[in-house]
């Protein structure tokens, strides 16, 4: 596995690999939601590599705010299978923990820039 010297970027690569191994056990019914989970874990990494390049600082913080909501997004649909019974309750467990601390890295790179 590669390790990132940007630290959030590895967190959020941990968070996508570990989506990625767990989520195989998806029911069909439910395959939308997964593929909302995963395409959103996405989307937050991209916008983290995006936000690291900008030069604007505003525009800076609102890719990492929009970052943030997609992280909340993340929550939300995890917390939906989760209470689908869809995924037990540790690894929900697991997926808030690694979204913590990528929200808490997120926040204070938002800080710094002020």
């Amino acid at each position: 596995m590669k390790i990132e010297k940007f630290k959030i970027i590895q967190f959020i690569r941990d968070l996508i690999l570990t989506i990625d191994k767990q989520m195989d056990n998806f029911p069909k019914k439910d395959i939308e939601l997964k593929n909302r989970i995963r395409s959103n874990s996405y989307d937050i990494l991209e916008l983290a590599y995006e936000a690291n390049c900008m030069e604007n600082i505003e525009r800076k913080k609102e890719l990492l705010q929009k970052m943030v909501a997609k992280i909340k997004i993340v929550d939300f649909l995890l917390n939906l299978s989760y209470d689908k019974q869809i995924i037990p309750q540790k690894k929900y467990f697991k997926f808030g923990d690694k979204m913590d601390d990528i929200v808490k890295y997120t926040m204070g790179w938002i800080k710094s820039l002020s």
